[in-house]
């Protein structure tokens, strides 16, 4: 049975509890080693290949993640599909604690973080107006609605450096922005699955509201801990419930995004990015 499926976990999701037939897959990439191995098992029915987007023991900053080679390592495991988890802090007042964000839409904010697969004598320009996939968005809301969690469907996710978090004026400017939510790893992972041509969507859990909020100073470390083990917990549960019902043979935009991307003439590529991305444009450089 192929591995279709790939989930990523975020800030308090390390492991997938249900996950059976497990095998640790430790893969290298040309573009360096993912964060951990991948955990390939069955999950509903399904094979899924799980990856800990910070490392074992949450050893990596968001700025210090390799995008590139865990993206590139659920392309070489097969996978077609990527449902991430992460924790943000909340922009809206609407937004509460322990609430789940379906985002629609990114603000980058980080800097000099590497978000392509290409350059290097390969150039390929991806259409990213809608940089999530809405059936796998909207597929996985109506699980966490049909579990009790509260949802949101849309909204646009601020993707900022860090590891810090934002200044006070920062947040307000945000929020004028009419931002949604903010955290610090999705943006780069969507536009290199996008790249790769893997349908993604990721699964945004509140954790806290950012400093603009007048109770932001109440916040402490234990409560954001116990969220996010709140969040994980019923993460767990939606993404179980996704994938057990999710039609690995649906095709979305997503899947052909490089079909018109590629503007190098296949004879100018260099042989050794040829090589690198085989597994991204082979289909259509022979």
């Amino acid at each position: 049975m192929s591995v279709q499926i790939g989930i990523i976990g975020g800030s308090g999701l390390y492991d997938m509890a249900e996950l059976t037939d497990r095998d640790e897959r430790l893969l290298s990439t040309p573009f360096g080693d993912p964060s951990g191995p991948y955990i390939v098992g069955t999950l509903r029915g399904k094979r899924v290949a799980f990856l800990a987007r910070h490392g074992g023991g949450h050893r990596l900053s968001p700025s210090e993640l390799n995008y590139r080679a865990n993206i590139y390592g659920f392309k070489l495991l097969g996978v077609e599909w990527i449902l991430s988890a992460s924790a943000v802090g909340s922009l809206q007042e609407q937004y509460r604690p322990l609430d789940i964000v379906f985002p629609d839409q990114f603000i980058d904010r980080t800097m000099g973080r590497i978000g392509t697969f290409f350059g290097r004598g390969a150039v390929a320009h991806v259409g990213f107006a809608h940089p999530l996939c809405q059936p796998l968005s909207a597929l996985a809301g109506e699980v966490a609605k049909e579990l009790g969690a509260r949802v949101h469907m849309g909204g646009t996710y601020v993707c900022m450096e860090g590891p810090q978090f934002s200044t006070l004026a920062e947040s307000k400017l945000y929020r004028s922005w009419g931002a949604d939510i903010i955290g610090m790893t999705n943006l780069q992972e969507a536009k290199l699955a996008m790249e790769a041509e893997i349908a993604y969507s990721t699964m945004a859990l509140v954790t806290d509201y950012d400093c603009w909020h007048p109770d932001h100073d109440a916040v402490t470390v234990e409560m954001i801990i116990d969220n996010l083990t709140q969040n994980a917990r019923a993460a767990q549960q939606v993404i179980a419930g996704t994938v057990e019902r999710l039609d690995v043979t649906m095709r979305v935009p997503a899947h052909s995004a490089l079909k018109t991307a590629l503007i190098t003439r296949p004879d100018a590529i260099p042989d050794a990015m040829k090589r690198d991305l085989a597994p991204l444009i082979g289909k259509y450089i022979k």
